[in-house]
C-alpha cells in the first residue's frame, strides 16, 4: 500500500483525474438508484393506495352482506374488506364537515348507503374487480376515494406509471452502462501510463527476483484507490444532496412517499446504496488493473 500512495503522489493530477471521473460515475449512479427507488415507491404506492367503495342496496340482508364480504375476503386481489353500516357512515360524513355542523344537523343515516371497502393489491387488477362487483345484486354502486380518474381510466393511470418506472430503469441503466465503461477506460489508461513510466523499475525487480504479485499488487491497489474514493465522494454527494432536497421533495409530492421521511430510514437506504456501490467499486478497480496489467505488463 506504500508504494501504490507513493505512485499515486508522484502524478497527483492523473490521479485527480481518475477520482474525479469514478466520482461523476458513482454520483449518477447513485441518484438513479434514488430516482428508480423512487418511482418504485410511488407506483406501489398507487397500486395499493385506491380505496374501493362497493355500495350496497337498501334491501340486502345481514346474510348477503356477510356472503359477499366473505367471497372478497377470499379473493387474492383485494386486502382489507371493512364493512360500513349507515350509522358509521353517518360519523364519516359528520367528521368530514366538522368545520361546518349545519350540514349535518339535519342528516339521517337513512340517508347513507352501507357499503364494503377494501383495496387492491395491484392497481391493475381493479378494472376486473370492479366490473366483476357490479353484476353482484346486492350493489348498487362502486366507487374509487382516489384522484385516478373514473374506472374507464384506470388501466391507462397504470400504464403511465409503469412506463415512467420502465424510462427512469432503461435510460438510467443505459446512462449508468456508458459512464462506467468510460470510467473503465480511463482506469485502463491510467494504470497503463504507471505501468509504462515505471518500466525500467519493474525489469530491475524482475532481475533481483521479486515475484509477480509484489510487481502488481501496488498497481491492483492504486486502481482501486481511485474507484473507492470515488464511489465514496459520489455517494456522499448524493446523501448530502438528497438530505438538501428532501423538503422540497416531501412538499412537492404532498404525501405520497418518494423517499423515506424519517432519517433513520434513509440513510438505512443509503447505506444498502453505499454497500452495494463499494462491491462494485472493488470488482471494478481490480478488474480493470488486471486487464491494464495483463495489457501492459508482461510478467
Amino acid at each position: 500500500m506504500h508504494t501504490a500512495w507513493k505512485h499515486i503522489r508522484r502524478s497527483p493530477y492523473q490521479a485527480l483525474t481518475a477520482v474525479f471521473i469514478m466520482t461523476l460515475t458513482f454520483f449518477v449512479a447513485t441518484v438513479l438508484v434514488v430516482l428508480a427507488y423512487g418511482t418504485s415507491t410511488v407506483l406501489r404506492y398507487y397500486e395499493t393506495r385506491p380505496q374501493v367503495i362497493a355500495y350496497l342496496k337498501a334491501d340486502v340482508t345481514p346474510s348477503d352482506v356477510s356472503s359477499l364480504q366473505v367471497k372478497l375476503e377470499s379473493d387474492s386481489r383485494v386486502e382489507g374488506v371493512k364493512y360500513v353500516s349507515k350509522e358509521q357512515a353517518l360519523d364519516i360524513y359528520k367528521q368530514a364537515t366538522s368545520s361546518n355542523p349545519l350540514l349535518a344537523e339535519f342528516v339521517s343515516p337513512k340517508i347513507f348507503p352501507a357499503s364494503l371497502e377494501f383495496s387492491v393489491r395491484d392497481l391493475a387488477f381493479a378494472q376486473e374487480v370492479i366490473s366483476q362487483l357490479g353484476e353482484e345484486a346486492t350493489i348498487e354502486e362502486v366507487a374509487f376515494t382516489a384522484n385516478l380518474g373514473d374506472s374507464k381510466n384506470l388501466n391507462q393511470v397504470v400504464e403511465r406509471l409503469s412506463s415512467v418506472a420502465n424510462y427512469v430503469r432503461i435510460g438510467g441503466a443505459v446512462v449508468l452502462g456508458f459512464l462506467l465503461a468510460s470510467s473503465f477506460l480511463v482506469l485502463l489508461i491510467i494504470i497503463g501510463m504507471r505501468i509504462s513510466s515505471r518500466r525500467e523499475e519493474i525489469e530491475i525487480l524482475q532481475l533481483i527476483g521479486a515475484t509477480s504479485g509484489f510487481i502488481r499488487s501496488p498497481f491492483i491497489l492504486e486502481g482501486m484507490f481511485y474507484v473507492v474514493v470515488g464511489s465514496v465522494v459520489g455517494w456522499l454527494l448524493t446523501l448530502l444532496l438528497t438530505l438538501y432536497v428532501s423538503p422540497s421533495l416531501i412538499s412537492f409530492f404532498q404525501g405520497v412517499p418518494f423517499l423515506p421521511q424519517d432519517l433513520f430510514s434513509l440513510l438505512e437506504l443509503f447505506g444498502v446504496v453505499l454497500a452495494g456501490e463499494f462491491l462494485l467499486a472493488i470488482i471494478l478497480g481490480a478488474l480493470g488493473s488486471l486487464i491494464a496489467i495483463k495489457r501492459y505488463l508482461k510478467i
